[in-house]
């Protein structure tokens, strides 16, 4: 480093390679809430956050870990789970009120067909406008976990499963 006066420390989230700043600014001027969606190797968050001075607010919320309590018996983090992620929290956004969002992946890289676009398939279908290409969702034998049940004899009952979790996710009225 240097002593001169002229040096600006990076913020702290930029240097540790967590927030794009330049990508958070142009989200943020849309005026939109923002879809959230996060993934790990045991389970996919999505949730609505709207912009606030103060700070952020979370206004919908939704973990593949509530899907245990609809009857999901499977793993947390594949792309059906994904999908009935995104349905879930799509269903209490709506719920709430909001109408549209903008997708945030975050610092990652979109794929094609990948768990991302299968959480947001899921709050497409509940009724979230956001804006997308539909070619960049998976294919519907890999949202209904059909190429799993291929796979994998003991997951053959995967697609049941997921039909009943997904006529199971209801809106409070």
């Amino acid at each position: 480093m240097t002593n001169s006066k002229r040096y600006n420390v990076p913020l702290r989230r930029k240097r540790e390679g967590k927030t794009n700043y330049k990508k958070r600014l142009k989200m943020l001027k849309s005026e939109k809430p923002r879809l959230v969606i996060r993934t790990s190797l045991n389970r996919i968050t999505a949730q609505i956050i709207e912009y606030r001075t103060k700070g952020d607010k979370i206004v919908a919320y939704a973990s593949s870990r509530e899907l245990e309590k609809k009857g999901w018996k499977h793993n947390k983090s594949n792309i059906p789970a994904a999908y009935l992620t995104g349905l879930l929290a799509g269903k209490k956004a709506v719920e709430v009120g909001v109408k549209e969002a903008i997708l945030d992946t975050g610092l990652n890289h979109p794929t094609r067909g990948s768990r991302i676009f299968a959480c947001l398939k899921g709050a497409v279908d509940a009724g979230l406008e956001v804006p997308h290409k539909k070619d960049i969702f998976p294919s519907e034998e890999r949202i209904k976990g059909e190429h799993i049940a291929k796979f994998n004899k003991k997951s053959s009952e995967i697609t049941k499963t997921f039909e009943e979790v997904k006529n199971n996710i209801k809106v409070k009225e």
